[in-house]
């Protein structure tokens, strides 16, 4: 009796214990439990401690698939609350997953590892992605290294993300399958650029077409095919070139191991037409070409597929000035060049358009040399003369002071207005200044040589008085007017006096100068009579004989009038 007592005395305490150690589990807590039931779509499950609680099939389920779970299995789920209003538990399987899964994703997080999960939803600015039960964000720009028109062969497949930020607390994952991507394309990018040398030749296929060239997939790496090196000729858009989706030949023609960029190109397989340029354009020959390009500073011309020249603004006309290349040629126009230079080095040739039409000032030069009357339009009317259209679209100028023999150019230019047409006479033409020289008063011939010819300095003319002033007198001598000064007007002080002649007297004077420069003609009353004093005393004595200076002029006086009559 006392060892059977002492024996249930030691299992109760045992069983006191074990029920102390088996509690009841809090409530937020993931036990575990066993299928008891499948019914009405929901699992019962027991987790002991005499409590069960019911869990919808759907929370066994994988995103897009059926729920995998029997009766007797052993399942995690989450304790919600011990007991509800029918005394049963509330139990979760999602929580319990959530709660596995975060825990797990932590640790990956940590270690920097990538996670799997699977796209199952949409929502504004992205998609939803089960990570083995906790739900993250996948923004729309994290799904792939391009933009994804269609994102419906994603959904659902299990594949690798790398977590970007997560917050327990808040219960916000973002994730990004595009790190991914690019770490393996980097991989692999890495790998095949350690293999590519420059110079090798590979096929590739054209992926996307830019404005500045084509980017060509080589097998997992990307090289830039540039506008410039698709073909040796101009090429406006790459588009004339490849297409995407063509398969094209291409070498390598740069490799930055440092950037991993590959540089690719199509003309380094062809020929260059730039060898031996410069036997086939030597300079001065004519060759027809099309204009590919037009610029401020002159015209690209394609002699060749891949050989274009330049011509120059300067090149383009020999008549129009300060002219946009745009108003002479246009593009894709055919037109005929002359080869001024050619630099195979710098792959460049100078071309000339006005070479071949002529230089207008050598036509002119031949066809109007000096002397020749011309007529033409006012074309513009400046400080210092009227530049005249003439023949050949070239103009030639007026300077003022050979518009009007006796005006002053300035008063002369008045007469004038643009449009006016005017004749004039060839004075000069530089063909190497590209000037022609006109004059307007030349027409009518020189007065002042008309009235110099057949005298000299001494002879003696007779002059009309035609203006009487306090310093002189104004006279005119074969159309050209003259000044005496009073100084001039006699050899007595007393005779010189300029209100002793009127207009309209006949005077005789002596020449004492002719500049024919100035235009000027210096005349002297004084000196006609000490020069007519000077020949009467050598024919008719000296006064030294006893002769006065009378009685010897009376002498000669006397003897021109026997000669007048």
């Amino acid at each position: 009796m006392r060892y059977m007592a002492k024996a249930t005395m030691e299992d109760f305490e045992a069983l006191l214990e074990e029920s102390f150690e088996l509690e009841t589990p809090e409530e937020g807590a993931v036990v575990r439990g066993t299928v008891l039931a499948i019914e009405a779509g929901q699992a019962i499950i027991d987790i002991g401690y005499k409590m069960e609680g019911r869990v919808e099939l759907k929370e066994f389920a994988q995103p897009g698939h059926d729920a995998e779970i029997a009766v007797g299995d052993t399942v995690e789920v989450y304790l919600d609350r011990v007991e509800n209003a029918k005394g049963e538990a509330v139990l979760s399987r999602d929580k319990a997953r959530r709660e596995e899964a975060w825990d797990r994703l932590e640790k990956a997080n940590d270690k920097g590892e990538r996670v799997e999960g699977a796209i199952f939803g949409r929502v504004k600015g992205g998609f939803t992605v089960d990570l083995g039960g906790a739900v993250a964000f996948l923004p729309g720009s994290q799904v792939d290294v391009r933009p994804v028109r269609d994102v419906g062969p994603l959904m659902g497949q299990p594949q690798p993300f790398q977590i970007l930020k997560m917050d327990r607390r808040r219960g916000n994952i973002v994730v990004s399958r595009r790190a991914v991507l690019e770490e393996s394309r980097a991989e692999q990018r890495a790998e095949i650029v350690g293999k590519l040398k420059e110079g090798d030749v590979i096929d590739g296929v054209v992926k996307n077409v830019t404005d500045y060239g084509a980017f060509v997939d080589l097998g997992g790496v990307d090289g830039l095919l540039h506008v410039t090196d698709m073909a040796w000729r101009r090429v406006n858009h790459p588009s004339e070139i490849v297409n995407i989706g063509e398969t094209v030949k291409v070498q390598v023609v740069k490799v930055n191991n440092e950037t991993q960029r590959i540089s690719l190109g199509m003309k380094q397989l062809m020929a260059d037409p730039w060898d031996g340029v410069e036997a086939k354009y030597p300079i001065g020959s004519k060759w027809t070409g099309r204009v590919t390009n037009i610029t401020d500073y002159g015209a690209f011309v394609e002699l060749e597929a891949g050989v274009e020249g330049l011509v120059h603004v300067s090149e383009m006309s020999w008549t129009k000035k300060n002219v946009h290349p745009g108003k002479i040629v246009s593009t894709s126009q055919e037109v005929e060049v002359v080869v001024l230079d050619v630099d195979p080095s710098k792959r460049r040739v100078s071309l000339g358009l006005k070479q071949t039409q002529g230089n207008p000032w050598d036509l002119f030069a031949e066809n109007f040399p000096a002397g020749t009357p011309v007529e033409g339009e006012v074309k513009n009317i400046t400080e210092f003369g009227l530049f005249i259209g003439l023949e050949g679209d070239i103009d030639g100028m007026v300077h003022l002071s050979d518009l009007d023999w006796n005006r002053s150019g300035e008063e002369a230019m008045a007469d004038y207005k643009k449009g006016d047409m005017v004749k004039a006479v060839v004075l000069d033409v530089d063909v190497e200044k590209e000037r022609i020289s006109l004059g307007v008063k030349q027409l009518d011939g020189d007065p002042f040589a008309d009235a110099t010819a057949g005298v000299k300095r001494g002879s003696i003319v007779t002059v009309t008085v035609t203006k009487i002033e306090d310093g002189g007198i104004e006279v005119e001598h074969d159309g050209m007017k003259a000044f005496i000064r009073r100084s001039d007007l006699s050899r007595d002080r007393s005779e010189q006096r300029p209100e002793r002649f009127s207009v309209g007297d006949k005077v005789d004077a002596r020449i004492t100068s002719i500049d024919r420069s100035a235009r000027r003609l210096g005349l002297s009353i004084k000196a006609l009579q000490i020069a007519e004093e000077r020949e009467a005393v050598q024919q008719f004595g000296s006064s030294d004989s006893g002769a006065s200076l009378g009685d010897i002029l009376g002498a000669a006086l006397k003897e021109r009038g026997g000669e007048d009559s």
